[in-house]
């Protein structure tokens, strides 16, 4: 069994990375950490799982007991965390905040569909964000086959969640319900990490990225909307994305136009392409939790400990 400890454990991230842990075949979870929890059962705070679990938050670390370390603390917290404590060599690390994404500091970029052999040799690992997974796995065919020549128009749409456990005003349910909002347009930070893997896939590339993200009206999932110029035949553009996700355990092209419902409360992301003149319109959906955070660190950690990819996240669809 692999055992695991994990630091922040009171948020959405951490909630979902529990719910998986405690159903995968192949774990035992030593500690969950939370300083404002500690003492209070687990299912005090991620009531959907009473009756799986008796375990209590703590405020220490048992990191000689376990075999790898989950970091799901906010952004920022990670690194001083580390700073902070000396963790035992042999304990692998996955970081779900954005400290470590550059791969600075021995992390690898956690991206399956990108980074499969250097994550399956890695100690280090930071997980991708939401928005930015939904975004590469849209692109990546593209630009490792080198046919991202112009800029990219991208609209994305976001479920609540994504803006953490913490209450803020566009949080708020009597906001958000029946209400649509754009947010950091042009200037989302998960362009930083785009932007680097499309240069590292097309060296070539100097155009733009533009990315208009928006709040919606829904707890869970991510829909992403892009088009840009392209000189392939429609054909030729599924049989290049085909062939980029044949051997992806998660990533599945689908001819037919996809809806959010398909991948919500799945590790699944679909991507859909369609030609309308000379622009390749890509549509990219999952779920912001899971494929966009914990289920993808799952996969991670599965890949990581040489277990099949798709071990314990064997996940319906919300589909109704």
């Amino acid at each position: 069994m692999i055992k695991v400890g994990i630091v922040g454990g009171a948020g959405y991230t951490a909630g979902e990375l529990l719910r998986i842990l405690i159903n995968h075949p192949k774990t035992e979870i030593i500690f969950v950490n939370s300083s404002s929890n500690a003492g209070n059962k687990i299912t005090d705070v991620h009531e959907g799982m009473f009756g799986e679990t008796d375990l209590v938050f703590a405020d220490t670390f048992d990191f000689d007991n376990i075999d790898v370390l989950f970091l799901c603390s906010a952004h920022g917290e990670s690194k001083r965390f580390l700073e902070n404590n000396e963790i035992p060599e042999q304990v692998k690390i996955i970081d779900l905040a954005q400290d470590f994404r550059d791969e600075s500091e021995g992390f690898v970029y956690g991206l399956p569909e990108m980074n499969l052999e250097r994550i399956k040799k890695a100690t280090k690992l930071a997980n991708p964000g939401c928005f930015a997974t939904c975004l590469q796995l849209g692109l990546l065919p593209l630009a490792a086959n080198g046919f991202l020549k112009s800029d990219v128009h991208i609209t994305g749409i976001t479920g609540s969640t994504g803006a953490g456990v913490k209450p803020g005003a566009t949080s708020h349910f009597s906001w958000r319900s029946n209400n649509l909002s754009i947010y950091k347009a042009f200037t989302h930070q998960h362009l930083l990490e785009v932007n680097r893997s499309i240069k590292n896939l097309q060296p070539s590339f100097e155009s733009e990225i533009n990315f208009v993200p928006v709040r919606g009206d829904f707890a869970r999932g991510i829909f992403v909307s892009m088009y840009t110029e392209c000189d392939l035949e429609l054909a030729e553009a599924r049989k290049i994305y085909g062939d980029y996700y044949h051997d992806a355990a998660f990533t599945f092209m689908m001819e037919a136009n996809p809806d959010m419902k398909q991948v919500v409360n799945t590790n699944k992301a679909i991507v859909h392409i369609e030609k309308y003149g000379n622009k390749l319109h890509i549509i990219s959906t999952i779920d912001n939790l899971l494929k966009g955070a914990s289920g993808q660190a799952v996969q991670n950690m599965n890949l990581m400990f040489g277990l099949e990819e798709t071990c314990g996240l064997g996940l319906k669809s919300l589909a109704f």
